[in-house]
């Protein structure tokens, strides 16, 4: 049984989050403060985190750092916040999905179960795949590593993740839907927000090596192209 860890620190929201996964089959643990999530995190064996930004004694962005150092574990963040620069921030450090309050939690459970099974995927797959070559870049499924030339690509799962995703149909447009379907997981329901937070990382981090790779197609979404 899949244990999800939920640090927030609206008790009766905390308690309703932990009501609508139990009735899902999920086992849960929640934790009002980032210390106490902590604690939990690391005597626990946890497959999944819900964490809210603004906690008390230690944050959640803090906590998704604590977390990233041992685990590469599922997080979504929680957050009051629609701002860019939260999610940016959020993501940045690891954190695979991020949501606003106020939410629905039939949506949050939905988002749950697709990130526990893309993560339990990745954990089940055992045979090596080969490398994906596009242009200069150079990426292995297996290990999630990435290559510009012979220097090591920095990326965080999800957007190692998502440059796959466009490397592997080069020259191929995806809509935000798409997208959202074929790396997040997720059918019926598309988070603009932040497929353009990840693609304005990415373009960042390519653009460190002088490519300009990842293509706007205005109306229709976005491509690889090394051409």
């Amino acid at each position: 049984m899949s244990k999800i860890l939920i640090v927030e620190d609206e008790k009766e929201l905390a308690t309703i989050l932990g009501a609508y996964l139990s009735v899902e089959g999920f086992e849960t643990i929640i934790a009002n403060d980032g210390e106490a999530g902590l604690t939990e995190f690391a005597n626990s064996d946890i497959s999944m985190a819900l964490l809210d930004i603004m906690l008390p004694k230690v944050d959640g962005i803090e906590v998704c750092k604590k977390i990233r150092e041992t685990s590469d574990i599922p997080v979504i963040m929680i957050s009051a916040k629609d701002g860019e620069m939260d999610k940016v921030v959020a993501l940045g450090i690891g954190a695979d999905d991020y949501v606003t309050k106020p939410f629905s939690p039939l949506e949050l459970v939905a988002r749950v179960k697709a990130q526990l099974r893309r993560y339990q995927g990745l954990q089940g797959h055992k045979k090596a795949e080969g490398e994906l070559v596009a242009g200069r870049l150079r990426m292995n499924k297996s290990s999630y590593t990435a290559w510009v030339d012979q220097e090591k690509l920095i990326l965080t799962t999800k957007e190692f993740e998502l440059l796959y995703f466009l490397a592997s149909s080069i020259d191929q447009v995806f809509s935000k839907t798409q997208i959202y379907e074929g790396v997040w997981g997720y059918t019926g329901i598309c988070d603009d927000n932040s497929i353009t937070v990840y693609i304005k990382r990415l373009r960042e981090k390519l653009g460190q090596f002088g490519l300009e790779y990842i293509k706007t197609v205005w109306g229709a979404g976005y491509k690889l192209s090394v051409s």
